[in-house]
């Protein structure tokens, strides 16, 4: 971060920072990241609890499943959702009928960030949901409170730490997300050029956007990492004050 500050004025890094491509790249990076995360929270936690409490045997086919996105290159994620989403894909003729398009749209961008980003949640959310003595909740279900009320007022509070921390991985992932990005969403300034694409295009015609650009990504990772870690040590220490 230093060396981007230090790199150019005060002056010239407003300047990049007033210039409309700066503008675009980052409003739009800000609402699919929101989109995605929101989409992953909602769809990997109870995969998470199901892969941490569940004794049947597809569950490591499935974590499997799940991780394979980390260990993939992001561009070949990205030709995999062509051939999955793409008008010859798999996919493609179905959506086609539905007057659906999904390449080169804002909402492929939400698609590859949740591809390459749920990992980083459901396996964090996972671990958190194993710290979660199954104990308490028959505790709970004895009291009279439903399945879904032990789950949300028992395991949600104690794994809340580590959910957190999920969360704010899967966001930091979908931020930075270039490779799957640009081959299955394109690089359309508006509709598709997140900040780190915007980044590169901005590298061959105007270094101001492109310093901006990435002083910016890392003010916000930086951000990130002091709300997590004051986040977390507030939840502790409440949780350490409890009777």
């Amino acid at each position: 971060m230093v060396a981007l500050a230090i790199s150019s004025t005060p002056a010239e890094l407003l300047a990049g920072a007033r210039d409309p491509r700066f503008v675009q790249a980052l409003w739009l990076s800000a609402r699919t990241t929101a989109v995605s995360l929101v989409i992953v929270v909602a769809t990997g936690t109870p995969l998470a609890w199901w892969i941490a409490s569940s004794r049947a045997r597809a569950v490591r086919a499935v974590e499997l499943l799940v991780d394979l996105p980390i260990v993939i290159p992001p561009a070949v994620v990205g030709v995999a959702l062509l051939q999955a989403f793409g008008r010859k894909g798999l996919l493609g003729p179905a959506l086609d009928a539905l007057g659906v398009g999904l390449p080169f749209t804002t909402a492929a961008v939400v698609t590859a960030q949740i591809v390459v980003s749920a990992p980083f949640y459901v396996q964090t959310a996972a671990g958190a949901f194993r710290k979660v003595e199954l104990d308490t909740l028959v505790v709970a279900r004895t009291l009279g409170a439903s399945p879904s009320a032990a789950f949300f007022r028992v395991a949600i509070p104690i794994a809340l730490p580590g959910l957190l921390g999920g969360a704010a991985l899967a966001w930091a992932r979908s931020l930075g997300e270039f490779g799957a990005t640009l081959l299955f969403a394109g690089n359309l300034p508006g509709v598709t050029q997140t900040m780190p694409l915007a980044i590169y295009m901005a590298l061959e015609s105007d270094v101001r956007v492109a310093l901006a650009l990435s002083l910016a990504l890392a003010a916000a990772a930086a951000a990130l990492l002091l709300a997590l870690r004051a986040g977390t040590g507030a939840l502790t220490r409440r949780d350490r004050r409890r009777p």
